[in-house]
């Protein structure tokens, strides 16, 4: 139903969907498309026919899966938690039907001890689905996009105009400068570089002006990795320290 999470900003993953499709350069290496191949070839029903193999590597087939047995899991979860909502999809992916997300949101709502952090490169579908009356603005909810370089600023822009109580942006993979990034009344930065097979370079120029981006912005900052074949290896720290910083609520 859910996993505790090694993601250093999250306590667990709860995914009432499986399944995606790659949107932009960010995707070409997600950790996810090998982790669903991984559960399928352990016979994991949820994740059957997600991938496909490409050039020796998983790749995502398109096909999404919504997962009854995992919706209803934070309901008796009664210790409070950060909760990153379907690290292995993408809730706002064209193919999830409204209804289902809706009953997420049901959830979530019913769940104020907990704080719920999705995240999505679909921020468009978002803001359209958000303006409906069905979804209520929750206090514990908080609301991020994916940037992975210059090529994808506008989703910031979509995501200012979504209401929130906590708007926050993951810069990883981070594999470009972002520098005319705009973050205002974007409450919370996370920044990484990619890790895993085929991982691509980050520079530490590019880290450097999300910093300065962040403090004339008022935008907390977190330094998640520099990422590499062996993220451990190379660490997080950055100015000889950590960051770990966390944002603040709105209302």
């Amino acid at each position: 139903m859910a996993q505790l999470s090694p993601i250093e900003w999250t306590d667990v993953t709860w995914n009432p969907v499986a399944g995606c499709s790659v949107a932009s350069a960010g995707c070409t290496n997600c950790y996810a498309m090998r982790m669903a191949a991984r559960l399928e070839a352990m016979g994991t029903e949820k994740y059957a026919g997600l991938t496909r193999k490409s050039g020796g590597r998983a790749k995502w087939t398109g096909k999404i899966n919504c997962d009854e047995r995992s919706l209803a899991a934070p309901l008796s979860w009664r210790t409070p938690r950060k909760i990153f909502v379907n690290s292995m999809s993408d809730l706002f992916h064209d193919d999830v039907p409204e209804d289902f997300i809706r009953r997420v949101w049901s959830v979530m709502e019913a769940t104020p001890r907990h704080d719920y952090q999705l995240l999505t490169k679909r921020p468009e579908r978002m803001g359209k689905l958000l303006q409906k009356s069905a979804f209520r603005v929750l206090p514990n909810l908080w609301l991020g996009t994916s940037v992975e370089d210059a090529a994808v600023l506008h989703r910031i822009d979509f995501l200012r105009q979504t209401p929130a109580a906590i708007r926050f942006v993951s810069f990883e993979p981070l594999i470009g400068s972002v520098k005319d990034a705009d973050l205002t009344d974007i409450a919370w930065a996370i920044v990484g570089g990619e890790s895993g097979p085929g991982a691509r370079p980050i520079s530490e120029v590019w880290v450097h002006e999300i910093e300065r981006l962040c403090r004339s912005a008022g935008t907390a900052f977190f330094f998640k990795q520099w990422g590499g074949r062996n993220k451990k290896a190379a660490g997080r720290l950055l100015n000889g320290r950590t960051y770990d910083e966390m944002p603040a609520y709105t209302f």
